[in-house]
């Protein structure tokens, strides 16, 4: 068998695979207003879909929207000020890009190590070290 003839046979035996990455999603923020803050209700949901430490989101998230912030008892986050739910999502959204996805494959299989002083973002599936620019 020539070139051409191994790789028809190799995808015709291959699976198919899906694309659009399913296995990884993160819950969409819900937010609500209390007095002058936001409610993060479902903050420890999305913690915990993004595989990161709950301090490390809620920093990002304190820098990104320009305000101060806890995690209550309950693992909300409170974030001072008034904050719309799109606003919040998008702030996720920038956080899952800068300290989630590999920028060389775009999976969600990487952990924040550090290199001479340095957080990078390594992936377990391609092998990529990557500066998360912060």
């Amino acid at each position: 068998m020539d070139y051409d003839e191994q790789l028809d046979k190799a995808l015709s035996e291959s699976p198919d695979v899906e694309g659009g990455g399913g296995r990884f999603e993160v819950p969409d923020p819900n937010v609500r207003p209390e007095g002058n803050a936001t409610v993060f209700e479902n903050f420890q949901t999305v913690v915990d879909a993004l595989g990161r430490d709950e301090a490390h989101v809620l920093k990002f998230l304190q820098t990104d929207l320009g305000t101060s912030g806890h995690i209550d008892e309950s693992g909300r986050a409170r974030l001072t000020g008034n904050f719309r739910e799109d606003r919040v999502a998008r702030a996720v959204e920038e956080y899952t890009e800068s300290f989630v996805l590999c920028p060389e494959c775009g999976l969600p299989d990487t952990r924040l190590v550090e290199e001479r002083g340095t957080k990078m973002l390594k992936c377990d599936a391609c092998g990529a070290l990557s500066s998360t620019g912060q």
